[in-house]
């Protein structure tokens, strides 16, 4: 179905909504995926927070200028599907990963990420990447850590010096 020049323009402005704010991009080529096998892709890109859309590659070229993702403009070539990561970095790529391995059409050509285009091979450094729960939570490790190490180390002093936690109440009773 073709678009009318309005209908272009209203196509433009959602790619350059999503890119302006969107954390990276993937571009794969899809010819001869089956509808359910689309169908599958669009409804978990849905629920993971991925923006997925097949679209004239001169249409998101344009929708692309002034955003971190114009590194890509030239390497859009042929038919190909976008998948915007809009909530965090590495859903794309863990969407894109996860269905080309039952779909051998799927062929990831494009990442762009931070202003950089990369090699379609980091796809899998791209879905290696921790969600915010997974990251949220070694943060708070990494917090704790310290507190931990000063903790036992505390104890460890109170127990060379009085020999652990029975020693004070002995001592208490002795005097007693």
């Amino acid at each position: 179905m073709a678009l009318n020049l309005s209908q272009k323009k209203e196509v433009v402005a959602e790619l350059a909504d999503v890119a302006a704010n969107a954390h990276s991009l993937i571009a794969a080529e899809y010819a001869g995926t089956t509808v359910e096998q689309m169908t599958a892709m669009r409804k978990k890109a849905r629920e993971t927070g991925v923006f997925l859309k097949v679209v004239k590659n001169t249409l998101v070229a344009r929708a692309v200028e002034g955003t971190e993702y114009e590194c890509a403009k030239d390497a859009l070539v042929g038919p190909l599907l976008y998948a915007f990561s809009t909530e965090e970095p590495g859903a794309a790529g863990r969407l894109i990963k996860e269905f080309a391995k039952t779909n051998d059409k799927l062929k990831p050509k494009v990442v762009a990420m931070g202003g950089q285009l990369y090699p379609a091979s980091h796809v899998e450094v791209l879905a290696s990447l921790p969600t915010r729960e997974q990251a949220l939570a070694m943060l708070a490790r990494v917090l704790a850590e310290p507190v931990t190490m000063f903790a036992r180390a505390v104890k460890a002093v109170g127990e060379k010096q009085g020999g652990g936690e029975a020693a004070p109440a002995e001592a208490a009773a002795e005097t007693a």
